[in-house]
């Protein structure tokens, strides 16, 4: 493979980043502080939200795997053809409405279109590595460059959403240091109006940063579309048949690796999403650092940015298995940030986090075409079981972190989390440090737990590699 195609094949999955990093850092905030819906409410929008999209992975990798080969490939139709309706229901999702009774149902509608429409482009985006090149190298390869450009539209889409809608959430009497006895008026005071009106401030910022955000997506399906040449299935001989969608579904769950690599995988990324999900609000109500949190989540991103190459270049030396104790450094100094909070500590912990993040979204997606060639191996006869295997991965980590989320704003009601004011209660603030701090720590020490099973070595990979071209 050329650098010119890895390098647009990386951009073309960068949007989807873009806008789902805005929407990690930034949906549940603004659902609650700029909507002014319930708790229970966000919580449902959330949850729903990220079940649809989970919902429809195996959907739309039942109807990719029944398309036929045309001109310009058998996954590259599905993503231009979604990526319209993408651009719509994204810059929807940040609109609000005039009415106020209905905008539940605004929010669950555009959440669930738009998951559902990224699903649609991540199945055939991520199963497209497959079909890129048949060398293991050129994989892993054209995979880190899609995670180092994915990781820097993850930072894109966070810095331009945090400096764009700023001004949003900032109150200057809620950065007064409150006394000993402080009143109670001082905590219900509301540090952000109900802005009811479309065209208020807090609105008009929100809807300036989707538009721009909906504008990276035109500009990376073209780079993809121009930039990268779809191949056909190269281990697949003219009499072989596809899978039924069923039966290769029965297949992957049976396959050891496979089961391995999701169970730890769907740990950790609920660990990272419940990291993302809170983050900013933990540093507005539980950390004191209203002011700082943009610029904290620019850090995160940019040490995860930066890091990516240094993963790559220590899996290939150590080994992927070994990298995978790099997500683990995130845990003590998470837990620091929440038992000591101070600056300079939450900018360092922002910098780990960084590099934690990096290893936790480079390894399984280095990982699964191990898996792929394994399950073509044992299964030699068979083709287009590529999108199975990545709609049903995509389904588990998307419901898993669906459930992650919309428990912690369950969480957040429960606790009696109340919109717009300056100061939440003891309880709100107890729940928030949880979220940042021990529940993760738990979720990816399971999953570190669970990788140590995992059966294919660096041994094994060669072995596989060699066995593939002789059958090529």
């Amino acid at each position: 493979l050329s650098m010119c195609s890895k390098l647009c094949y990386a951009i073309g999955g960068a949007p989807n980043q873009v806008a789902g990093s805005a929407a990690s850092f930034f949906l549940q905030i603004y659902l609650l502080d700029i909507a002014h819906i319930t708790p229970f409410h966000a919580s449902l929008v959330l949850f729903i939200g990220k079940a649809s999209g989970a919902v429809t992975d195996p959907v739309a990798g039942f109807f990719i795997s029944k398309s036929r080969w045309t001109k310009i490939g058998r996954l590259m139709p599905w993503m231009l053809a979604c990526t319209p309706f993408t651009i719509i229901s994204y810059f929807f999702l940040w609109y609000l409405p005039p009415f106020v009774s209905g905008r539940v149902a605004w929010y669950l509608t555009f959440h669930c279109l738009f998951q559902a429409l990224t699903t649609l482009f991540q199945v055939p985006y991520s199963a497209l590595t497959m079909f890129l090149s048949t060398d293991q190298k050129d994989r892993d390869s054209a995979t880190a460059y899609r995670m180092t450009m994915e990781v820097l539209g993850t930072l894109i889409g966070a810095a331009l959403q945090g400096q764009i809608v700023a001004s949003a959430h900032v109150s200057p009497h809620c950065t007064v240091n409150p006394s000993l006895n402080t009143t109670d008026s001082w905590h219900d005071t509301p540090s952000i109006p109900d802005p009811s009106d479309p065209l208020s401030h807090q609105a008009k910022v929100y809807m300036i940063a989707a538009g721009v955000i909906a504008a990276v997506y035109l500009l990376g399906i073209v780079v993809l579309f121009l930039g990268v040449k779809e191949r056909d299935d190269p281990y697949a001989l003219n009499s072989d048949r596809a899978i039924p969608f069923c039966k290769g579904l029965a297949l992957t769950m049976k396959h050891g690796p496979y089961v391995k690599l999701t169970a730890s995988f769907l740990l950790i990324s609920t660990a990272v999403q419940l990291e993302q999900g809170n983050f900013v609000l933990f540093c507005t109500h539980a950390a004191g650092l209203r002011n700082h949190f943009q610029y904290l989540v620019v850090t995160i991103l940019v040490s995860a940015a930066v890091s990516v190459p240094f993963w790559q270049k220590f899996l290939q030396r150590f080994g992927k298995k070994c990298a995978a104790c790099g997500i683990s450094w995130m845990i003590p100094f998470a837990v620091m940030l929440v038992t000591i909070p101070n600056l300079i500590l939450a900018y360092f912990v922002a910098f780990i986090s960084g590099l934690s993040i990096a290893a936790s979204l480079l390894l399984p997606w280095s990982m699964l075409p191990d898996v792929v060639d394994n399950f073509r191996l044992q299964n030699p006869h068979g083709k287009g079981h590529e999108t199975i295997f990545y709609s049903s991965y995509v389904f588990f980590t998307k419901m898993s972190a669906g459930i992650g989320l919309g428990i912690s704003a369950a969480g957040l009601e429960f606790t009696g989390y109340k919109p717009g004011i300056c100061r939440q209660s003891d309880d709100v603030i107890l729940t928030l440090k949880l979220l940042i701090g021990a529940v993760p720590a738990i979720l990816i020490l399971l999953g570190l737990f669970i990788l140590l099973f995992y059966p294919i070595t660096e041994e094994s990979r060669k072995e596989t590699k060699l066995a593939l071209e002789e059958l090529r």
